[in-house]
């Protein structure tokens, strides 16, 4: 089956020198291929290790989860729909607690779907690797909840090199801060992965929706040079907050979960 461990030791050193190599070229072209090619290590060297360990007809398998999309409507309108509306709940307690309504994004709603939806396929660079690959491994040893936990943890430091990267979405930001968010992220990744019997393609699509409409009240303080500052704005710890209630409600409803069952079809 091949060892999560190794994945991500692979993943980590092969992303982390093609990005090193990205930010000191000089051809800006260049730069943006090397870069795009070090965000999709994730997913490239899963498709590897499942040829390594489980010929063609594994990667037709992991593949395949990028089509699984003949899913219920509910679950493409939570895949939308989720870090919109706990956007949209911070900004209400933030009015409750301050009086004053916080600062909303200045894109027009419009231009961030049009990106959602151009992005969601880009999203696969990722997901194949970290809920295809990883996540099943992980979770037959640990349980689907825990699994999800630590993946998100792993996740989040991956970026590392990013909040020093101009230009990147984390440069300048908080990585502890960052990592929670994504932690809680990837439960409620894990849950609606688990819940559409592992449609890769619904999972795309939140990460895509998280990456393209969390701006719609953004909450995101940055500190360029120092990202091991804890700081977060009041609308960052009440997303956060929020992120955490609802990962363990998900983690509460994973407690018995061991296997995500990829061979069923889609609910």
């Amino acid at each position: 089956e091949g060892s999560a461990i190794a994945y991500f030791l692979l993943t980590f050193v092969a992303s982390w020198v093609l990005w090193t190599i990205a930010a000191n070229l000089d051809r800006p072209a260049m730069a943006q291929a090397v870069f795009l090619l070090g965000t999709f290590m994730p997913g490239i060297l899963a498709l590897a290790l499942t040829f390594k360990n489980q010929g063609e007809s594994g990667c037709k398998e992991l593949l395949g989860r990028i089509v699984k999309v003949h899913l219920d409507w509910r679950w493409y309108l939570f895949a939308i729909g989720y870090i919109p509306a706990l956007k949209l709940l911070a900004a209400g307690m933030h009015k409750v607690l301050t009086g004053v309504w916080p600062r909303f994004g200045e894109t027009p709603l419009v231009l961030m779907l049009a990106a959602m939806l151009i992005s969601t396929w880009a999203q696969a660079g990722e997901e194949i690797g970290w809920r295809g690959y990883a996540l099943p491994r992980m979770s037959t040893r640990l349980g689907l909840g825990p699994a999800s936990i630590l993946l998100g943890i792993i996740w989040g430091i991956w970026h590392y090199p990013l909040f020093f990267y101009p230009g990147a979405d984390v440069h300048g930001q908080s990585l502890a801060f960052y990592v929670a968010q994504v932690t809680a992220l990837s439960v409620a990744m894990a849950w609606l992965y688990w819940r559409t019997n592992g449609s890769l393609f619904i999972v795309m699509l939140l990460h895509a929706a998280a990456n393209n409409l969390k701006d719609i009240a953004p909450s995101a303080v940055t500190k360029p040079g120092d990202v091991f500052f804890a700081g977060g704005s009041l609308m960052g710890w009440i997303g956060l907050s929020a992120l955490w209630l609802c990962a363990g409600l998900f983690l509460y409803q994973m407690r018995h979960v061991t296997v995500i069952d990829a061979g069923k079809p889609a609910s």
